[in-house]
């Protein structure tokens, strides 16, 4: 009997399995799959949303599950944003700091420009929002919104990257990459300071203990997800009995793991450190599984009620996201690293051409996930308003999109004709030598 279970464990968890595994995880690391599961997701939920089985999925949404202690009995869109989004969190957080200590972000005069443009792009986009609400003169609960179009999205502004052409600079990617996290940052402060509302304190403070634990068993490069997943998931509990917004517990926890590798395991050319191996692990999980999923809860706006996409339009708060992510992120990325790159005599980055900064700037206006997010948490799951935002949330962002990738195929067109220019004269070069 225990032979046959053996054989058929070996069958289920073999090497073959593990193979698949391993190739599905590479798949999903890849920023394309990244966002176009991202995209999948907000399709269905959209078309479920306006579909004649609406109820369904609105159904499916309040559905209560979890257990009454620590205020865990949650809908599903709640624990999508909450729970899911504290894993998108985690691996943002480890990011951000693998950059402030071993990235670009380590070295002042490479980080100055990218960080500015970050929280140009971050107090540009909320002054637009406030400027367009005040003049519809709707400046009480409308205002809550104001860091909605703040926020740029990863996973769509790289995928989309990664899709407008192989010959642009890698230099362009590095400070999308580094002005994102900045960004991602910012967000997280945000959502700890402006939209948390009530505190308890024996929560908050017990929250303490089980991520001292975690930060010293990581400290000491322990991997054993069996003693790390509890720690992770009690401080996660504490923090939303807390009051805090339980994605924050993801980042806490991510700043508490080593970045720079461990010496007593044989030095710097022992492997990664710690953070980077738990990136490798969890992005596949982020990018796969949770920000999909939280796009699905959360992307399902009605557009089916009278007036549809105009009303939502109608709405001051949606106006405002619409012209900050799409006119506010592109002045506030682009004019701001202009500014200091005058001020400082410093510059991006010595591969990227103004131009090219100009994409850059409007790409930055996708905004998804944490705007979404933060929609929420300003304006409420169940109002009408949050459907306003989110239709405002689509457009901006694929408006934004589009210009981006617009431009950045121009230069890609450009920069693939100086790379054939270039491969051709070296041809021309070596053909005497042959003779």
């Amino acid at each position: 009997m225990t032979g046959t279970r053996q054989r058929r464990q070996r069958v289920i968890f073999g090497p073959g399995s593990r193979v698949e595994l391993r190739r599905i995880g590479e798949i999903l690391r890849r920023e394309t799959v990244g966002g176009l599961l991202l995209v999948a997701a907000t399709a269905v939920a959209l078309a479920w949303a306006n579909s004649p089985w609406a109820g369904t999925y609105n159904r499916l949404l309040d559905l209560m599950v979890g257990p009454h202690l620590l205020h865990l009995r949650l809908n599903l869109d709640t624990w999508a944003a909450d729970g899911l989004l504290a894993i998108f969190f985690f691996v943002a957080g480890l990011e951000v700091k693998r950059e402030f200590v071993a990235g670009d972000l380590r070295e002042l005069r490479r980080a100055v420009v990218p960080v500015a443009a970050a929280v140009g792009g971050v107090l540009v986009p909320a002054a637009i929002y406030l400027a367009v609400v005040t003049v519809a003169g709707h400046e009480g609960q409308a205002t809550r919104g104001w860091a909605i179009p703040s926020a740029t999205d990863i996973a769509f502004a790289l995928a989309i990257l990664a899709v407008a052409g192989r010959f642009l600079p890698a230099d362009l990617r590095t400070f999308l990459l580094t002005l994102a996290v900045v960004d991602d940052l910012l967000a997280i402060v945000i959502i700890a300071v402006a939209y948390t509302s009530h505190v308890w304190a024996w929560p908050a403070l017990a929250a303490l203990a089980p991520l001292a634990a975690f930060a010293v068993l990581v400290q000491r490069r322990v991997r054993r997800w069996w003693l790390l997943l509890p720690l992770a998931a009690a401080t996660w509990v504490l923090v939303h009995a807390a009051g805090f917004n339980a994605t924050i517990a993801g980042v806490l926890l991510a700043f508490t793991v080593p970045v720079v590798r461990s010496e007593q395991a044989g030095g710097p050319e022992a492997g990664p450190g710690l953070a980077e191996h738990f990136e490798h692990r969890l992005r596949p999980l982020s990018a796969g599984v949770a920000v999909p999923l939280f796009a699905f809860f959360s992307a399902g706006a009605n557009l089916r009620g009278p007036g549809g996409i105009g009303r939502a339009l109608t709405d001051p708060a949606a106006l405002g996201v619409v012209a900050g992510l799409v006119i506010g992120k592109p002045i506030g990325v682009g004019g701001t690293t202009w500014l200091v790159a005058r001020i400082t005599h410093s510059h991006p980055r010595p591969g990227i051409a103004r131009t090219d900064l100009i994409g850059l700037a409007l790409l930055a206006g996708v905004g998804f996930t944490v705007s979404l997010l933060i929609g929420e948490l300003a304006f409420g799951a169940d109002s009408s308003r949050y459907d306003h935002v989110k239709v405002a949330v689509f457009i901006g962002s694929l408006t934004a999109a589009l210009l981006g990738s617009a431009v950045l195929r121009v230069r890609n067109r450009a920069y693939r004709r100086h790379h054939h220019g270039q491969e051709q004269r070296k041809r021309s070069q070596k053909a005497p030598e042959h003779r």
